[in-house]
Protein backbone atom coordinates (compact mmCIF):
# COMPACT_ATOMS: atom_id res chain seq x y z
CA UNK A 1 0.00 0.00 0.00
CA UNK A 2 1.43 3.38 -1.04
CA UNK A 3 2.03 5.71 1.89
CA UNK A 4 1.68 9.39 0.91
CA UNK A 5 3.98 12.03 2.27
CA UNK A 6 2.79 13.38 5.66
CA UNK A 7 1.55 16.95 5.68
CA UNK A 8 4.25 19.43 6.54
CA UNK A 9 3.25 21.26 9.67
CA UNK A 10 5.35 23.50 11.93
CA UNK A 11 7.68 21.51 14.14
CA UNK A 12 6.62 21.29 17.77
CA UNK A 13 8.87 23.08 20.28
CA UNK A 14 11.76 20.98 21.53
CA UNK A 15 10.34 21.12 25.07
CA UNK A 16 7.25 19.13 24.06
CA UNK A 17 7.49 15.41 24.92
CA UNK A 18 7.51 12.97 21.99
CA UNK A 19 4.14 11.62 20.95
CA UNK A 20 3.26 8.10 22.18
CA UNK A 21 3.90 5.45 19.52
CA UNK A 22 3.18 2.06 21.13
CA UNK A 23 0.16 0.09 19.84
CA UNK A 24 -1.59 -2.71 21.74
CA UNK A 25 -3.18 -5.50 19.68
CA UNK A 26 -5.62 -7.57 21.78
CA UNK A 27 -6.76 -10.73 20.01
CA UNK A 28 -7.44 -14.30 21.10
CA UNK A 29 -6.14 -15.60 17.75
CA UNK A 30 -2.36 -15.33 17.79
CA UNK A 31 -2.24 -15.80 14.02
CA UNK A 32 -4.55 -12.89 13.30
CA UNK A 33 -2.87 -10.73 15.94
CA UNK A 34 0.49 -11.30 14.24
CA UNK A 35 -0.96 -10.48 10.82
CA UNK A 36 -2.18 -7.13 12.13
CA UNK A 37 0.91 -6.34 14.19
CA UNK A 38 3.50 -7.29 11.59
CA UNK A 39 1.72 -5.27 8.89
CA UNK A 40 1.76 -2.20 11.17
CA UNK A 41 5.40 -2.66 12.13
CA UNK A 42 6.59 -3.27 8.57
CA UNK A 43 4.64 -0.50 6.85
CA UNK A 44 4.54 2.15 9.58
CA UNK A 45 7.55 1.28 11.78
CA UNK A 46 5.44 1.63 14.93
CA UNK A 47 6.05 -0.71 17.90
CA UNK A 48 3.32 -3.31 18.52
CA UNK A 49 2.67 -5.28 21.73
CA UNK A 50 0.26 -8.24 21.97
CA UNK A 51 -2.25 -9.50 24.52
CA UNK A 52 -4.91 -12.21 24.29
CA UNK A 53 -7.08 -11.35 27.32
CA UNK A 54 -8.12 -8.29 29.31
CA UNK A 55 -5.92 -9.52 32.16
CA UNK A 56 -2.87 -9.59 29.89
CA UNK A 57 -3.85 -6.22 28.46
CA UNK A 58 -4.05 -4.69 31.96
CA UNK A 59 -0.60 -6.00 32.91
CA UNK A 60 0.88 -4.88 29.59
CA UNK A 61 -0.56 -1.36 29.81
CA UNK A 62 0.94 -0.93 33.26
CA UNK A 63 4.45 -1.73 32.00
CA UNK A 64 4.74 1.26 29.64
CA UNK A 65 3.43 4.85 29.73
CA UNK A 66 3.65 5.61 25.99
CA UNK A 67 0.51 4.00 24.55
CA UNK A 68 -0.86 5.49 21.35
CA UNK A 69 -3.89 3.29 20.61
CA UNK A 70 -5.52 -0.14 20.88
CA UNK A 71 -6.77 -2.56 18.22
CA UNK A 72 -8.97 -5.09 20.01
CA UNK A 73 -11.22 -8.02 19.30
CA UNK A 74 -14.61 -8.09 21.00
CA UNK A 75 -14.35 -11.84 21.75
CA UNK A 76 -12.03 -12.34 24.73
CA UNK A 77 -12.07 -15.08 27.37
CA UNK A 78 -12.43 -12.74 30.34
CA UNK A 79 -14.78 -10.01 29.15
CA UNK A 80 -18.09 -9.33 27.40
CA UNK A 81 -18.40 -6.95 24.45
CA UNK A 82 -19.32 -4.05 26.71
CA UNK A 83 -16.55 -4.84 29.20
CA UNK A 84 -13.90 -4.95 26.46
CA UNK A 85 -14.92 -1.57 25.06
CA UNK A 86 -15.29 0.06 28.48
CA UNK A 87 -11.92 -1.28 29.64
CA UNK A 88 -10.00 0.65 26.99
CA UNK A 89 -12.20 3.74 26.72
CA UNK A 90 -11.96 4.27 30.48
CA UNK A 91 -8.21 4.52 29.99
CA UNK A 92 -8.70 7.22 27.34
CA UNK A 93 -7.05 5.15 24.63
CA UNK A 94 -8.15 5.54 20.98
CA UNK A 95 -9.78 2.17 20.34
CA UNK A 96 -10.46 0.31 17.10
CA UNK A 97 -12.75 -2.71 17.42
CA UNK A 98 -12.21 -5.75 15.20
CA UNK A 99 -15.02 -8.29 14.84
CA UNK A 100 -15.23 -11.61 13.04
CA UNK A 101 -19.00 -11.45 12.48
CA UNK A 102 -21.07 -8.71 10.88
CA UNK A 103 -23.98 -7.91 13.17
CA UNK A 104 -25.93 -4.69 12.58
CA UNK A 105 -27.16 -4.36 16.15
CA UNK A 106 -23.70 -5.06 17.62
CA UNK A 107 -22.08 -2.62 15.23
CA UNK A 108 -24.55 0.13 16.12
CA UNK A 109 -24.13 -0.63 19.82
CA UNK A 110 -20.33 -0.35 19.59
CA UNK A 111 -20.36 2.79 17.44
CA UNK A 112 -22.56 4.55 19.98
CA UNK A 113 -19.49 4.50 22.20
CA UNK A 114 -16.42 6.64 21.53
CA UNK A 115 -14.57 3.97 19.58
CA UNK A 116 -12.69 5.12 16.49
CA UNK A 117 -14.00 2.44 14.12
CA UNK A 118 -15.60 -1.01 13.82
CA UNK A 119 -13.71 -3.25 11.36
CA UNK A 120 -14.68 -6.69 10.08
CA UNK A 121 -11.87 -9.17 10.61
CA UNK A 122 -11.87 -11.48 7.61
CA UNK A 123 -13.00 -9.26 4.74
CA UNK A 124 -10.64 -8.68 1.78
CA UNK A 125 -8.39 -5.73 2.47
CA UNK A 126 -9.17 -5.55 6.20
CA UNK A 127 -5.48 -5.65 7.18
CA UNK A 128 -4.62 -2.91 4.69
CA UNK A 129 -7.53 -0.84 5.98
CA UNK A 130 -6.33 -1.24 9.58
CA UNK A 131 -2.82 -0.16 8.57
CA UNK A 132 -4.23 2.90 6.80
CA UNK A 133 -6.43 3.68 9.81
CA UNK A 134 -3.51 3.50 12.26
CA UNK A 135 -1.39 5.66 9.96
CA UNK A 136 -4.18 8.21 9.57
CA UNK A 137 -4.70 8.49 13.34
CA UNK A 138 -0.97 8.74 13.96
CA UNK A 139 -0.55 11.58 11.46
CA UNK A 140 -3.69 13.41 12.54
CA UNK A 141 -2.03 14.21 15.87
CA UNK A 142 0.20 16.74 14.04
CA UNK A 143 -2.69 18.45 12.26
CA UNK A 144 -5.08 21.12 13.52
CA UNK A 145 -8.68 21.37 12.31
CA UNK A 146 -10.90 24.46 12.40
CA UNK A 147 -14.68 24.30 12.95
CA UNK A 148 -16.64 27.44 12.00
CA UNK A 149 -20.28 27.23 13.11
CA UNK A 150 -22.48 29.62 15.08
CA UNK A 151 -24.24 26.70 16.81
CA UNK A 152 -22.36 25.75 19.96
CA UNK A 153 -23.85 22.26 20.07
CA UNK A 154 -22.95 21.62 16.41
CA UNK A 155 -19.38 22.82 17.05
CA UNK A 156 -19.06 20.58 20.09
CA UNK A 157 -20.35 17.56 18.16
CA UNK A 158 -17.90 18.06 15.27
CA UNK A 159 -15.07 18.87 17.70
CA UNK A 160 -15.69 15.64 19.64
CA UNK A 161 -15.51 13.62 16.42
CA UNK A 162 -12.33 15.31 15.20
CA UNK A 163 -10.68 14.94 18.61
CA UNK A 164 -11.55 11.23 18.59
CA UNK A 165 -9.67 10.95 15.30
CA UNK A 166 -6.61 12.64 16.80
CA UNK A 167 -6.87 16.20 15.45
CA UNK A 168 -6.17 19.27 17.54
CA UNK A 169 -9.41 21.24 17.24
CA UNK A 170 -9.87 25.02 17.03
CA UNK A 171 -13.38 26.53 17.10
CA UNK A 172 -14.90 29.77 15.84
CA UNK A 173 -18.50 31.03 16.03
CA UNK A 174 -18.41 33.19 12.88
CA UNK A 175 -16.38 33.94 9.77
CA UNK A 176 -14.31 36.83 11.14
CA UNK A 177 -13.28 34.76 14.15
CA UNK A 178 -12.49 31.86 11.81
CA UNK A 179 -10.12 33.99 9.71
CA UNK A 180 -8.39 35.17 12.90
CA UNK A 181 -8.00 31.56 14.05
CA UNK A 182 -6.36 30.64 10.73
CA UNK A 183 -3.83 33.45 11.17
CA UNK A 184 -3.07 32.39 14.74
CA UNK A 185 -2.75 28.65 13.99
CA UNK A 186 -0.54 27.96 10.94
CA UNK A 187 -0.83 24.18 11.45
CA UNK A 188 -4.55 24.19 10.52
CA UNK A 189 -4.98 21.98 7.45
CA UNK A 190 -8.73 21.32 7.59
CA UNK A 191 -11.72 23.64 7.94
CA UNK A 192 -15.31 22.49 8.57
CA UNK A 193 -17.56 25.41 7.59
CA UNK A 194 -21.30 25.80 8.23
CA UNK A 195 -23.38 27.82 5.77
CA UNK A 196 -25.81 29.65 8.05
CA UNK A 197 -23.76 32.08 10.17
CA UNK A 198 -24.31 35.71 11.19
CA UNK A 199 -22.36 38.36 9.32
CA UNK A 200 -20.71 36.10 6.75
CA UNK A 201 -22.27 33.08 5.10
CA UNK A 202 -20.25 29.87 4.87
CA UNK A 203 -19.69 30.03 1.12
CA UNK A 204 -18.43 33.62 1.39
CA UNK A 205 -16.10 32.64 4.23
CA UNK A 206 -14.86 29.77 2.03
CA UNK A 207 -14.18 32.18 -0.85
CA UNK A 208 -12.14 34.48 1.38
CA UNK A 209 -10.35 31.54 2.95
CA UNK A 210 -9.42 30.05 -0.42
CA UNK A 211 -8.01 33.39 -1.58
CA UNK A 212 -5.51 33.16 1.30
CA UNK A 213 -4.80 29.40 1.38
CA UNK A 214 -4.26 27.21 -1.69
CA UNK A 215 -5.75 23.75 -2.15
CA UNK A 216 -2.40 22.09 -1.46
CA UNK A 217 -2.33 23.74 1.99
CA UNK A 218 -5.90 23.61 3.31
CA UNK A 219 -8.93 21.33 2.78
CA UNK A 220 -12.36 22.93 3.25
CA UNK A 221 -15.58 20.95 3.83
CA UNK A 222 -18.87 22.83 3.74
CA UNK A 223 -21.82 21.64 5.84
CA UNK A 224 -25.48 22.62 6.02
CA UNK A 225 -28.85 21.28 7.06
CA UNK A 226 -30.77 23.13 4.32
CA UNK A 227 -32.17 21.41 1.23
CA UNK A 228 -31.17 24.21 -1.17
CA UNK A 229 -29.91 22.38 -4.26
CA UNK A 230 -27.73 25.32 -5.33
CA UNK A 231 -25.74 25.36 -2.09
CA UNK A 232 -23.38 22.48 -2.94
CA UNK A 233 -22.13 23.98 -6.24
CA UNK A 234 -21.96 27.40 -4.57
CA UNK A 235 -19.60 26.01 -1.92
CA UNK A 236 -17.53 24.05 -4.43
CA UNK A 237 -17.21 27.02 -6.81
CA UNK A 238 -16.14 29.17 -3.87
CA UNK A 239 -13.21 26.82 -3.25
CA UNK A 240 -14.51 24.05 -0.99
CA UNK A 241 -13.12 20.54 -1.47
CA UNK A 242 -16.25 18.74 -0.30
CA UNK A 243 -19.71 19.13 1.20
CA UNK A 244 -21.70 17.29 3.87
CA UNK A 245 -25.44 17.44 4.48
CA UNK A 246 -26.63 17.56 8.10
CA UNK A 247 -27.34 15.27 9.82
CA UNK A 248 -24.39 13.11 8.82
CA UNK A 249 -23.31 9.79 10.26
CA UNK A 250 -20.07 9.50 12.19
CA UNK A 251 -18.63 7.08 9.65
CA UNK A 252 -19.46 9.34 6.71
CA UNK A 253 -17.88 12.29 8.52
CA UNK A 254 -14.68 10.33 9.21
CA UNK A 255 -14.49 9.03 5.64
CA UNK A 256 -14.93 12.49 4.11
CA UNK A 257 -12.43 14.12 6.47
CA UNK A 258 -9.84 11.37 5.95
CA UNK A 259 -10.31 11.37 2.19
CA UNK A 260 -9.60 15.11 2.02
CA UNK A 261 -6.56 14.92 4.30
CA UNK A 262 -5.25 11.97 2.26
CA UNK A 263 -5.69 14.11 -0.86
CA UNK A 264 -3.57 16.89 0.66
CA UNK A 265 -0.85 14.36 1.40
CA UNK A 266 -0.98 12.96 -2.15
CA UNK A 267 -0.56 16.47 -3.52
CA UNK A 268 2.44 16.86 -1.21
CA UNK A 269 3.88 13.60 -2.56
CA UNK A 270 3.56 14.80 -6.15
CA UNK A 271 5.16 18.13 -5.23
CA UNK A 272 8.03 16.30 -3.57
CA UNK A 273 8.58 14.14 -6.65
CA UNK A 274 8.75 17.25 -8.80
CA UNK A 275 10.87 19.46 -6.54
CA UNK A 276 12.98 17.27 -4.23
CA UNK A 277 16.04 15.12 -4.71
CA UNK A 278 14.97 11.53 -4.10
CA UNK A 279 18.08 10.58 -2.09
CA UNK A 280 18.83 13.53 0.17
CA UNK A 281 15.41 15.18 0.46
CA UNK A 282 16.90 18.56 -0.45
CA UNK A 283 15.32 20.65 -3.22
CA UNK A 284 16.48 19.47 -6.63
CA UNK A 285 18.35 21.47 -9.29
CA UNK A 286 15.21 22.39 -11.23
CA UNK A 287 13.38 23.73 -8.17
CA UNK A 288 16.49 25.60 -6.99
CA UNK A 289 16.91 27.37 -10.33
CA UNK A 290 13.24 28.39 -10.42
CA UNK A 291 13.37 29.77 -6.86
CA UNK A 292 16.61 31.64 -7.55
CA UNK A 293 15.23 33.27 -10.70
CA UNK A 294 12.36 34.59 -8.56
CA UNK A 295 14.60 35.83 -5.73
CA UNK A 296 17.44 37.49 -7.67
CA UNK A 297 15.71 40.44 -9.42
CA UNK A 298 13.91 41.50 -6.24
CA UNK A 299 17.01 41.31 -4.04
CA UNK A 300 19.61 42.73 -6.41
CA UNK A 301 17.11 45.33 -7.62
CA UNK A 302 17.22 46.83 -4.12
CA UNK A 303 21.05 46.58 -4.19
CA UNK A 304 20.98 43.98 -1.45
CA UNK A 305 23.74 41.39 -1.51
CA UNK A 306 23.34 37.82 -2.75
CA UNK A 307 25.95 35.13 -2.12
CA UNK A 308 26.15 32.05 -4.32
CA UNK A 309 28.12 28.95 -3.37
CA UNK A 310 28.90 25.53 -4.76
CA UNK A 311 29.86 22.82 -2.26
CA UNK A 312 31.66 19.68 -3.40
CA UNK A 313 32.56 16.62 -1.31
CA UNK A 314 36.31 16.00 -1.55
CA UNK A 315 37.49 12.66 -2.98
CA UNK A 316 33.94 11.34 -3.21
CA UNK A 317 34.94 8.75 -5.81
CA UNK A 318 37.40 7.34 -3.28
CA UNK A 319 34.52 6.88 -0.78
CA UNK A 320 32.49 4.95 -3.36
CA UNK A 321 35.46 2.87 -4.50
CA UNK A 322 36.62 2.03 -0.96
CA UNK A 323 33.36 1.53 0.93
CA UNK A 324 30.77 1.03 -1.83
CA UNK A 325 27.99 3.14 -3.29
CA UNK A 326 25.73 2.50 -0.31
CA UNK A 327 28.28 4.23 1.91
CA UNK A 328 28.45 7.03 -0.65
CA UNK A 329 24.69 7.49 -0.35
CA UNK A 330 24.98 7.66 3.45
CA UNK A 331 27.70 10.30 3.08
CA UNK A 332 25.55 12.38 0.71
CA UNK A 333 22.62 12.26 3.14
CA UNK A 334 24.82 13.31 6.07
CA UNK A 335 26.22 16.30 4.15
CA UNK A 336 22.73 17.25 2.94
CA UNK A 337 21.35 17.19 6.50
CA UNK A 338 24.22 19.37 7.71
CA UNK A 339 23.60 21.91 4.94
CA UNK A 340 19.86 21.91 5.70
CA UNK A 341 20.48 22.50 9.43
CA UNK A 342 22.91 25.31 8.63
CA UNK A 343 20.59 27.14 6.22
CA UNK A 344 18.40 30.03 7.32
CA UNK A 345 14.75 30.45 6.43
CA UNK A 346 15.51 32.74 3.46
CA UNK A 347 18.41 30.66 2.11
CA UNK A 348 17.96 28.54 -1.01
CA UNK A 349 19.81 25.23 -1.05
CA UNK A 350 19.79 22.16 -3.30
CA UNK A 351 21.59 19.06 -4.38
CA UNK A 352 22.93 20.13 -7.77
CA UNK A 353 23.97 16.67 -8.91
CA UNK A 354 26.45 13.94 -7.98
CA UNK A 355 28.42 15.06 -4.93
CA UNK A 356 27.72 18.76 -5.57
CA UNK A 357 25.40 21.02 -3.59
CA UNK A 358 24.62 24.69 -4.09
CA UNK A 359 23.30 27.60 -2.06
CA UNK A 360 22.04 31.11 -2.66
CA UNK A 361 22.06 33.24 0.51
CA UNK A 362 20.74 36.83 0.58
CA UNK A 363 21.76 39.77 2.79
CA UNK A 364 25.23 38.64 3.93
CA UNK A 365 28.06 41.13 4.33
CA UNK A 366 31.46 40.21 2.90
CA UNK A 367 32.88 38.95 6.19
CA UNK A 368 29.57 37.32 7.11
CA UNK A 369 29.55 35.35 3.86
CA UNK A 370 33.01 33.95 4.54
CA UNK A 371 32.11 33.11 8.13
CA UNK A 372 28.83 31.47 7.04
CA UNK A 373 30.48 29.02 4.65
CA UNK A 374 33.58 28.49 6.78
CA UNK A 375 31.25 27.44 9.61
CA UNK A 376 29.49 25.02 7.23
CA UNK A 377 32.80 23.57 6.06
CA UNK A 378 33.87 23.06 9.66
CA UNK A 379 30.57 21.37 10.58
CA UNK A 380 30.94 18.87 7.72
CA UNK A 381 34.56 18.17 8.62
CA UNK A 382 33.43 17.33 12.17
CA UNK A 383 30.94 14.68 11.00
CA UNK A 384 31.50 11.03 11.90
CA UNK A 385 29.22 8.93 9.71
CA UNK A 386 28.51 5.31 10.65
CA UNK A 387 28.98 2.94 7.70
CA UNK A 388 28.87 -0.49 9.27
CA UNK A 389 32.06 -1.13 11.20
CA UNK A 390 33.70 2.14 10.13
CA UNK A 391 33.34 5.82 10.98
CA UNK A 392 33.54 7.85 7.81
CA UNK A 393 35.12 11.31 7.92
CA UNK A 394 34.97 13.68 4.98
CA UNK A 395 35.65 17.25 3.92
CA UNK A 396 34.22 19.65 1.38
CA UNK A 397 35.56 22.41 -0.83
CA UNK A 398 33.38 25.50 -1.27
CA UNK A 399 33.48 28.20 -3.92
CA UNK A 400 31.73 31.43 -2.91
CA UNK A 401 30.79 34.50 -4.95
CA UNK A 402 29.05 37.55 -3.47
CA UNK A 403 27.53 40.45 -5.39
CA UNK A 404 25.09 43.32 -4.93
CA UNK A 405 25.00 44.69 -8.50
CA UNK A 406 21.57 44.72 -10.23
CA UNK A 407 21.26 42.86 -13.51
CA UNK A 408 23.62 40.00 -12.69
CA UNK A 409 22.26 36.69 -13.89
CA UNK A 410 22.02 33.45 -11.94
CA UNK A 411 24.24 31.81 -14.54
CA UNK A 412 26.94 34.39 -13.83
CA UNK A 413 26.69 33.89 -10.06
CA UNK A 414 26.95 30.13 -10.33
CA UNK A 415 29.78 30.30 -12.87
CA UNK A 416 31.79 32.57 -10.56
CA UNK A 417 31.13 30.27 -7.59
CA UNK A 418 32.18 27.28 -9.69
CA UNK A 419 35.42 29.04 -10.70
CA UNK A 420 36.26 29.62 -7.04
CA UNK A 421 35.39 25.99 -6.26
CA UNK A 422 38.04 24.99 -8.82
CA UNK A 423 40.55 27.23 -6.99
CA UNK A 424 39.61 25.61 -3.64
CA UNK A 425 40.22 22.15 -5.13
CA UNK A 426 43.49 23.22 -6.73
CA UNK A 427 44.60 24.84 -3.46
CA UNK A 428 44.45 21.58 -1.51
CA UNK A 429 40.70 21.01 -0.85
CA UNK A 430 38.89 21.31 2.50
CA UNK A 431 38.71 25.08 2.19
CA UNK A 432 36.50 27.99 1.24
CA UNK A 433 37.56 30.32 -1.56
CA UNK A 434 35.53 33.53 -1.73
CA UNK A 435 35.35 36.55 -4.03
CA UNK A 436 37.32 38.50 -1.50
Amino acid sequence: MTMPTPLRVPTAPASNPPLPQRILVVENSRTHARLIGEAIEQKLSLPVVYASTLGEARATLEKHPDWFMVVTSLVLADGSHDEVVEFFLSRHLPTVVVSGVYDDSLREQVLRRQVVDYVLKNTPGSIDYLVWLVQRLERNRRIAALIVDDSRSARQHAAALLSMYGFRVVEAADGEAGLAMLDANPDIRLAIVDQEMPGMKGHEFTRRLRARHARDHLAIIGISGTSDGSLVPRFLKSGANDFLHKPFSREEFFCRVSQNIDQLELIGTLQDLATRDFLTGLPNRRHFLAECHALLPNTLGRQQSVTSAIIDIDHFKHINDTYGHEAGDVALKAVAQTIARHAGTQDLIARFGGEEFCALVPYLGENEAMEYFESLRSAIEALEVDIGSHKLRMTVSIGVFRTRFPGQTLNHLLSEADRRLYLAKAGGRNRVVSSG
